[in-house]
Protein backbone atom coordinates (compact mmCIF):
# COMPACT_ATOMS: atom_id res chain seq x y z
CA UNK A 1 0.00 0.00 0.00
CA UNK A 2 2.75 2.45 0.97
CA UNK A 3 4.66 1.97 -2.31
CA UNK A 4 1.48 2.50 -4.33
CA UNK A 5 0.66 5.71 -2.50
CA UNK A 6 4.23 6.99 -2.88
CA UNK A 7 4.05 6.34 -6.62
CA UNK A 8 1.36 9.02 -6.83
CA UNK A 9 2.90 11.36 -4.27
CA UNK A 10 2.96 14.36 -6.60
CA UNK A 11 -0.73 14.11 -7.44
CA UNK A 12 -3.64 14.66 -5.08
CA UNK A 13 -4.49 11.41 -3.37
CA UNK A 14 -7.69 12.73 -1.83
CA UNK A 15 -9.76 15.80 -2.62
CA UNK A 16 -13.12 17.22 -1.65
CA UNK A 17 -13.11 20.14 -4.08
CA UNK A 18 -11.94 22.55 -1.38
CA UNK A 19 -8.70 20.90 -0.34
CA UNK A 20 -6.32 18.38 -1.88
CA UNK A 21 -4.18 15.97 0.11
CA UNK A 22 -0.85 14.98 -1.35
CA UNK A 23 1.28 12.27 0.22
CA UNK A 24 4.62 13.57 1.44
CA UNK A 25 7.86 11.65 1.20
CA UNK A 26 8.55 12.18 4.90
CA UNK A 27 9.48 9.18 7.01
CA UNK A 28 6.90 9.02 9.77
CA UNK A 29 8.43 6.04 11.61
CA UNK A 30 9.98 6.68 15.02
CA UNK A 31 10.96 3.63 17.04
CA UNK A 32 11.55 5.70 20.20
CA UNK A 33 7.93 6.88 20.10
CA UNK A 34 6.55 3.51 19.01
CA UNK A 35 5.49 4.73 15.56
CA UNK A 36 5.99 1.64 13.40
CA UNK A 37 4.61 3.22 10.24
CA UNK A 38 2.79 6.33 9.22
CA UNK A 39 1.79 8.73 6.52
CA UNK A 40 1.83 12.51 6.22
CA UNK A 41 -0.42 14.24 3.72
CA UNK A 42 0.16 17.87 2.81
CA UNK A 43 -2.95 20.03 2.64
CA UNK A 44 -3.32 22.39 -0.32
CA UNK A 45 -6.31 24.50 -1.36
CA UNK A 46 -7.74 22.57 -4.33
CA UNK A 47 -5.90 23.02 -7.59
CA UNK A 48 -2.95 24.84 -6.02
CA UNK A 49 0.38 23.95 -4.48
CA UNK A 50 0.05 26.57 -1.75
CA UNK A 51 1.01 24.72 1.41
CA UNK A 52 -1.77 25.07 3.98
CA UNK A 53 -0.70 22.41 6.49
CA UNK A 54 -0.64 18.66 6.99
CA UNK A 55 -2.45 15.69 8.50
CA UNK A 56 -0.47 12.68 9.74
CA UNK A 57 -1.50 9.16 10.55
CA UNK A 58 0.80 7.41 13.04
CA UNK A 59 0.54 3.64 13.35
CA UNK A 60 1.60 1.81 16.48
CA UNK A 61 0.93 1.69 20.19
CA UNK A 62 3.23 2.93 22.91
CA UNK A 63 3.28 5.12 26.00
CA UNK A 64 4.49 8.03 23.84
CA UNK A 65 1.64 7.59 21.35
CA UNK A 66 -0.78 7.64 24.27
CA UNK A 67 0.06 11.35 24.56
CA UNK A 68 0.85 12.09 20.89
CA UNK A 69 -2.14 10.32 19.38
CA UNK A 70 -2.52 8.49 16.08
CA UNK A 71 -3.64 11.56 14.16
CA UNK A 72 -1.77 14.82 14.08
CA UNK A 73 -2.55 17.94 12.09
CA UNK A 74 -1.45 21.51 11.68
CA UNK A 75 -2.93 24.29 9.60
CA UNK A 76 -0.89 27.36 8.72
CA UNK A 77 -2.08 30.61 10.28
CA UNK A 78 -3.40 32.15 7.04
CA UNK A 79 -5.62 29.09 6.38
CA UNK A 80 -7.09 28.66 9.85
CA UNK A 81 -10.81 28.96 10.48
CA UNK A 82 -11.75 27.17 7.24
CA UNK A 83 -12.14 23.67 8.65
CA UNK A 84 -9.10 22.31 6.81
CA UNK A 85 -8.00 19.98 9.64
CA UNK A 86 -11.47 18.45 9.89
CA UNK A 87 -11.74 18.11 6.11
CA UNK A 88 -8.30 16.49 5.91
CA UNK A 89 -9.18 13.97 8.62
CA UNK A 90 -12.43 13.08 6.88
CA UNK A 91 -10.66 12.70 3.54
CA UNK A 92 -8.30 10.03 4.87
CA UNK A 93 -11.11 7.89 6.34
CA UNK A 94 -11.19 5.53 3.29
CA UNK A 95 -7.45 5.00 3.68
CA UNK A 96 -7.84 4.36 7.41
CA UNK A 97 -10.61 1.88 6.61
CA UNK A 98 -8.35 0.09 4.09
CA UNK A 99 -5.83 -0.35 6.88
CA UNK A 100 -8.57 -2.03 8.92
CA UNK A 101 -8.48 0.49 11.75
CA UNK A 102 -11.69 0.99 13.70
CA UNK A 103 -10.68 3.68 16.18
CA UNK A 104 -7.86 6.16 16.58
CA UNK A 105 -6.72 8.60 19.22
CA UNK A 106 -6.41 12.31 18.59
CA UNK A 107 -4.81 14.34 21.36
CA UNK A 108 -4.94 18.10 21.79
CA UNK A 109 -3.63 20.58 24.26
CA UNK A 110 -6.33 21.62 26.70
CA UNK A 111 -6.10 25.28 25.66
CA UNK A 112 -6.23 24.53 21.89
CA UNK A 113 -9.90 25.33 21.36
CA UNK A 114 -9.69 25.07 17.55
CA UNK A 115 -8.29 21.55 17.72
CA UNK A 116 -10.84 20.53 20.31
CA UNK A 117 -13.60 21.83 18.00
CA UNK A 118 -12.10 19.79 15.16
CA UNK A 119 -12.43 16.68 17.33
CA UNK A 120 -16.01 17.58 18.19
CA UNK A 121 -16.88 18.10 14.50
CA UNK A 122 -15.41 14.66 13.77
CA UNK A 123 -17.76 13.24 16.45
CA UNK A 124 -14.83 12.11 18.57
CA UNK A 125 -15.46 11.19 22.18
CA UNK A 126 -13.42 12.90 24.88
CA UNK A 127 -11.98 9.94 26.78
CA UNK A 128 -10.17 11.99 29.39
CA UNK A 129 -7.87 14.90 30.09
CA UNK A 130 -4.63 13.19 31.01
CA UNK A 131 -1.65 14.60 32.86
CA UNK A 132 1.49 14.27 30.74
CA UNK A 133 4.37 12.73 32.69
CA UNK A 134 7.56 14.81 32.71
CA UNK A 135 9.32 12.18 30.55
CA UNK A 136 6.83 12.77 27.70
CA UNK A 137 6.48 16.55 27.95
CA UNK A 138 9.37 17.23 25.52
CA UNK A 139 7.68 15.25 22.71
CA UNK A 140 4.41 17.01 23.57
CA UNK A 141 6.02 20.46 23.16
CA UNK A 142 5.98 21.03 26.90
CA UNK A 143 2.28 20.29 27.40
CA UNK A 144 1.42 19.23 30.93
CA UNK A 145 -2.09 18.02 30.03
CA UNK A 146 -3.57 16.38 26.92
CA UNK A 147 -7.17 15.87 25.91
CA UNK A 148 -7.50 12.31 24.58
CA UNK A 149 -10.25 11.94 22.02
CA UNK A 150 -11.33 8.62 20.54
CA UNK A 151 -12.31 8.78 16.88
CA UNK A 152 -14.42 5.80 15.88
CA UNK A 153 -14.07 4.90 12.21
CA UNK A 154 -17.13 3.35 10.55
CA UNK A 155 -16.56 0.06 8.75
CA UNK A 156 -16.15 0.12 5.00
CA UNK A 157 -19.41 -0.07 3.12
Amino acid sequence: MCALLRLFSRKPIFSDGEIDLVLSNEDVTDSECGIVDGYTFYIYPSGTRQYAGYVSLRLGESPALYYLGHIGYRVEQSYRGKGYAMRACRLIVPFIQQLGLRSLVITTNVENIASRKTCEHLACTLERIAPVPAAYQPICMGAKWKCRYIWRIPPRA
